[in-house]
């Protein structure tokens, strides 16, 4: 099923279906991160250093317009990937005497036209951003100790998107430290290929752009406390790919010890990824695509490291996912999590109640090709993945039937979120909160402004993603005064979970703790977020367990 999250903002970039509306949508503000905070300016006689000495450097960082929040941009975490270390793990940086200038934010990784991401050839991408409070004003000071760190992995489908343009002003302004990471994405990031695992020490390939984030996170580790950030105190936080990310460096062993609490976003679409052999298939399939079929294992590496970038990026047809390598993912996130065999730190996980009306748009209205009750039962096949002969397009139709709803398109929006977002959220939060405290929400703001898409003909909704604008700062539309209220206290939730592992507190409406027996949603609904008990219910997650085979194990 999870193919078509990828699958629809891969098309994005086929260059024989040019769309207009993209075009358009570029010189707009559809690019995350345009917004700037309107604050007072800090108190001087707080103010902090932008002159930072870590571990690995001296960072000459920079004032925020408001003067509010410190901007260390743009610092190296790994080598260049580029040249023979293509398809290898991120080799550690070394630590330099020069002062850095640390002013601009640097290059992000190689991608193709999207809305969800700038177009770029550049290879050398693997650098991160550090924000923090100016001063030692803040809710959340922490002291001596440190303030809470909050590492944002970001989303889109591992394929596009970039650190640069997600703006932290509210949460620095909640006294926590963020960083933005950019890690490898599409083929480089995610390719397997036999010869790629021969060359391998630990016979593994895929899975570089989940390395280049555990190296992120090693460098915060080292480095944070220079920066006023707490290394024991961080939170690993991503949306729809970066969830998924977040998801993968919760089951990582690789991972132990660099994070300590997880927020996912929308990312629980993939919970039983590919296996290593699999992941191999559909490399040699890129490999064969690229003309880098020869037969010895040498010549086909050496080929495939002399590619050109716009040459790789020219593939649509590969899919980015984690594999099961047996190293950096010994088995499936789902099975991890049913077995506990996992990173035990507290979790905040969830979706938005109309995910895949975003996908609709692109897959269907944004062509031309809005959903007809003709069309239905393969729009069907192609939102759940498998062939429209198979008898499950049938038990699916008839659990949603097109004509109940206000158009076909709105049909597939609500099987599709409920298959592939909502219910695998659930079953996620299910097995977590056997072994760690769990708290679960759903996005419920059904009049979000939509930052990436231009109108269509049905609404919106909670779309995938929604959810981003009322915790970073970006877009062009601004939100309402029930919005900005709801906004501070998704604000106030993510940065008090970031310090406590629970996200009650400073007068918050009360979040409960969801568990198997009770399972309870915090419904995060403007102005105020309310409590939410018929999730299951309302999604339909009893019918898409058992299609699925889902099952739980008896509670412990």
């Amino acid at each position: 099923m999870f193919g078509g999250i990828v699958a629809s903002i891969l098309r994005l970039q086929e260059p024989a279906r040019p769309r207009p509306w993209l075009r358009s949508t570029l010189g707009q503000a559809l690019l995350l991160g345009l917004a700037i905070a309107l604050a007072a300016p800090a108190d001087p006689s707080f103010a902090a250093s932008t002159l930072v000495t870590a571990p690995d450097g001296t960072f000459q960082g920079k004032l925020d317009t408001t003067s509010t929040v410190r901007q260390f941009l743009g610092i190296r975490y790994a080598q260049p990937v580029t040249s023979n270390l293509r398809w290898r793990p991120p080799q550690p940086v070394t630590p330099s005497v020069a002062t850095q200038d640390a002013t601009q934010l640097g290059n992000h990784c190689p991608q193709g036209v999207s809305p969800f991401g700038i177009a770029t050839l550049t290879e050398d991408c693997l650098f991160l951003n550090v924000y923090a409070p100016n001063g030692n004003d803040g809710s959340q000071s922490g002291g001596d100790e440190g303030r809470p760190v909050m590492v944002w992995i970001h989303g889109g489908a591992l394929a596009v998107g970039e650190s640069n343009g997600y703006n932290a002003t509210r949460l620095v302004q909640r006294g926590v430290v963020v960083v933005t990471i950019n890690y490898r994405l599409g083929a480089l990031g995610f390719l397997a290929h036999p010869a790629l695992t021969g060359e391998s020490p630990d016979r593994v390939s895929g899975n570089y752009g989940f390395q280049d984030q555990q190296a992120a996170l090693k460098w915060v580790r080292r480095n944070i406390r220079a920066f006023g950030g707490n290394p024991e105190k961080v939170t690993v936080f991503g949306e729809s790919a970066g969830g998924l990310s977040t998801f993968v460096q919760l089951v990582s062993p690789t991972a132990s010890g660099l994070f300590h609490r997880a927020i996912v976003e929308s990312g629980a679409y993939l919970l039983t990824p590919p296996t290593l052999a699999q992941a191999e298939a559909a490399g040699t399939n890129f490999a064969r695509a690229v003309q880098c079929n020869q037969s010895n294992p040498a010549d086909v590496l050496t080929c495939m490291r002399a590619l050109s970038v716009s040459t790789i990026l020219s593939v649509t047809s590969f899919t980015p996912a984690p594999n099961v390598d047996g190293k950096l993912l010994p088995q499936s996130i789902a099975s991890a999590l049913k077995n506990g065999q996992f990173n035990r730190v507290p979790l905040m996980n969830g979706s938005n109640h109309d995910e895949w009306n975003l996908f609709v748009a692109l897959d269907f209205d944004l062509t031309g090709h809005p959903v007809t009750a003709a069309s239905y039962p393969a729009a069907i096949a192609a939102t759940i993945g498998v062939p429209p002969t198979s008898p499950a397009v049938a038990l699916v139709q008839a659990q949603y039937p097109g004509g109940s709803y206000p158009t076909y398109d709105q049909a597939v929006g609500a099987l599709g979120t409920d298959a592939i977002f909502a219910c695998t959220a659930r079953f996620a939060d299910e097995l977590a909160s056997d072994f760690v405290p769990t708290f679960a929400y759903e996005f419920n703001d059904r009049n979000a402004p939509q930052n990436f898409l231009p109108p269509v003909s049905f609404p919106y909704g909670a779309a995938h993603a929604s959810e981003l604008q009322y915790i970073f700062l970006f877009g062009k539309t601004q939100l309402n005064a029930n919005q900005q209220l709801l906004s501070d206290r998704m604000v106030g939730y993510w940065t008090k979970f970031a310090q406590s592992g629970d996200p009650n507190g400073n007068g918050a409406p009360s979040w409960e703790q969801f568990s198997r027996g009770r399972q309870v949603m915090q419904s995060l609904v403007p102005p105020l977020p309310t409590a939410e008990m018929n999730f299951a219910t309302a999604h339909q997650c009893a019918f898409w367990d058992q299609l699925t085979n889902r099952t739980v194990l008896a509670r412990r």
